[in-house]
């Protein structure tokens, strides 16, 4: 094969992603979930094909005391009527203090995986 039809295959670099990635691929096999399998295979993306969700598209989406899981960042444009629980990669200091005014709960991926590993209820937006 010449070095012109190898595929480049992209090294992640972030170690809490590497380990996050083996961490969803675990518990998919061990719990028969495929919800985390399916994350992983969006984290193994590169990272500029990783999702940006304003708390608009949440508030849109979701109805009240939901579970929400965003392969990528919560950016704090626009506002939040309800509260949900938001888990992701990255959330931004003003999504932040919109989600806890009114109410809300903010979880790290990590955290999601350990209390639900079965991942029932839980609505992933992209």
């Amino acid at each position: 094969m010449s070095k012109k039809s190898q595929k480049r295959v992209a090294k992640k670099t972030n170690p809490r992603i590497v380990e996050l990635i083996g961490l969803l691929k675990e518990t998919s096999h061990t719990e028969n979930a495929p919800i985390w399998k399916d994350l992983a295979k969006r984290l193994e993306k590169p990272n500029r094909t990783h999702a940006e969700i304003n708390l608009s598209k949440i508030d849109r989406n979701t109805d009240e005391n939901e579970i929400v899981l965003v392969p990528g960042k919560v950016l704090g444009a626009g506002d939040l009527g309800h509260g949900v629980t938001v888990a992701a990669l990255k959330i931004s200091n003003t999504a932040k203090d919109k989600i806890e005014s009114v109410g809300g709960k903010i979880l790290t991926i990590e955290d999601i995986l350990e209390e639900n590993p079965s991942g029932s209820g839980i609505k992933i937006l992209q």
